[in-house]
């Protein structure tokens, strides 16, 4: 029943209950068949966004030279010594980063479960994906025009933008989330979700060496050429801008197998309003009735805790290797693209753990290794590592990476990549296993919010061992806590053997 519409004399009732009861083959093939693959490359085609404008190249820029800039150009900060200027001033850039991150995922939180629900009751996803796609297309491509001063759009319309594409990606993320249990025969089904985060973050890895080995590394220390190729112009800071495009067009281009290939189990003919409201009153339903889906919400809670302890590690990793190792744009350019890399490896690692030990067992493994490697990467500054037992020393003369603590932390932040990456497909595996076969994407809508809606919880506790301490290092080391919490609600959760067909 795939993509099939409605006929004279079709009984649409049935046809709609059959898909909210599950009642519906399940997919066939594994990663490497033509639906299976069609899923896993979307990952290719979208996070390559996420990745680069909204972690490592353009929100920092938008954070340091829109919003920093138009501070320091206000006159405001004045009476300020030019270094506490350009402190306050990138505060605020940041500070208005996390607002718009914040304000979009309001929005996502509010909806999406609706949303994931309305596709339990029959509703198509590849119309909606397909403007999804488009908005972040369209968002990317403009953020060209994102440039300090009066010249480009104003502050206020580049928040507009970052929030349509937040939210129009967390939407991606539900309608294509609850597409996985379709995709392929239900054993495969690991493989497919750590297929699809390989090949997004292989597809952000070779964007992110053609932006370095074109634009930054001529800009900085004139090679491969003596000035940035295709006469980008840095002093405009198009080296940043071009993310914008670059990932727009890479979007447009590669979307196409996904639609053609891949499985909508949704029903052509399906009252979209219909649809929406029954799901919306499905999923207040569903959350007044947690008990009678006891495993699917503790592993919910479980994810939300964890997920959060991630999301600060993540962000906050680049500040503190930035602290301790002094570490610049290049560096972290760099740092960016190994760490994608190596998130690669965890995409393909987390399918075949979860094919070994099963998600839940997968998770656990995940989350203890985590922990362990965020403890390696504490111990590790501009003099020491481990804790002062391995001295840093100046292995050779070049510009970057060249001492021994340097590389040790590169090596840290392979292992986090993969572990980290391996962790968000034994987690989207996981759900499979707990969610109420009819019920899928009204619960992979609740998944989505369930690592966004308290991600001020990691900042939160490391702001304050930070200040109750006086070290940034426990400061830290605080988001350690949530992962246990994380993996002591895991522990109580009971998975089926097998995602139910």
């Amino acid at each position: 029943m795939t993509d099939t519409p409605l006929t004279p004399g079709q009984d649409e009732e049935a046809v709609i209950a059959a898909a909210q009861t599950g009642a519906i083959a399940p997919g066939t093939g594994g990663a490497l068949g033509k639906t299976g693959f069609a899923w896993a490359w979307f990952e290719a085609a979208r996070n390559p966004y996420y990745i680069l404008i909204v972690i490592y190249i353009f929100a920092p820029y938008f954070a340091r030279d829109i919003v920093g800039a138009d501070i320091l150009a206000s006159g405001k900060l004045d009476g300020l010594d030019p270094e506490q200027a350009r402190k306050v001033a990138g505060a605020e850039g940041q500070a208005m980063v996390a607002d718009l991150s914040k304000m979009a995922g309001y929005i996502a939180a509010f909806t999406a479960p609706f949303l994931g629900a309305a596709f339990d009751r029959g509703l198509r996803r590849k119309p909606l994906l397909l403007a999804c796609l488009m908005a972040i297309a369209l968002v990317s491509l403009c953020l060209w025009w994102a440039i300090p001063g009066a010249e480009g759009f104003s502050t206020g319309m580049v928040m507009a933008l970052l929030i349509t594409a937040y939210v129009s990606y967390s939407y991606s993320e539900v309608a294509h989330n609850s597409m996985l249990p379709d995709a392929a025969r239900p054993d495969a089904l690991p493989a497919v979700s750590g297929l699809g985060l390989a090949l997004g973050n292989a597809a952000a890895t070779v964007m992110f060496v053609g932006i370095v080995f074109l634009f930054a590394l001529p800009d900085a220390i004139g090679w491969p050429a003596k000035e940035p190729f295709f006469g980008i112009d840095t002093t405009r800071f198009e080296q940043f801008r071009i993310a914008g495009p670059i990932c727009g067009v890479w979007l447009l281009l590669s979307m196409v197998p996904f639609f053609l290939h891949a499985r909508d189990t949704g029903v052509k003919g399906t009252p979209v309003v219909r649809a929406v409201r029954e799901g919306a009153e499905g999923v207040i339903r569903t959350i007044k009735r947690a008990a009678h889906h006891k495993e699917a919400f503790k592993f919910l809670i479980s994810r939300t805790i964890y997920a959060d302890g991630m999301f600060a590690l993540l962000t906050m990793g680049a500040v503190y290797v930035s602290l301790f190792l002094g570490w610049g744009l290049i560096e972290l350019t760099i740092y960016a693209i190994w760490a994608s890399a190596w998130a690669v490896v965890g995409g393909v690692f987390g399918g075949w753990l979860d094919q070994k030990l099963g998600p839940k067992n997968a998770l656990i493994f995940e989350l203890a290794g985590i922990v362990l490697i965020l403890f390696f990467g504490l111990s590790i500054t501009r003099d020491a590592a481990l804790f002062g037992l391995i001295p840093n020393r100046t292995l050779w003369d070049v510009p970057f990476f060249s001492g021994s603590s340097d590389l040790i932390y590169l090596a840290q932040g392979a292992l986090i990549a993969v572990f980290a990456t391996a962790n968000i497909s034994s987690s989207r595996s996981m759900l499979i296993h707990v969610a109420p076969p009819g019920m899928r994407g009204e619960f992979f809508g609740l998944f989505a919010i369930a690592g966004t809606v308290t991600v001020w919880m990691g900042p939160l506790m490391i702001s304050y061992f930070t200040r109750w301490s006086g070290d940034q290092r426990i400061g830290m080391s605080a988001i350690a806590i949530l992962f246990f919490v994380g993996l002591a609600v895991l522990l109580t959760v009971k998975p089926e053997k097998r995602p139910a067909s």
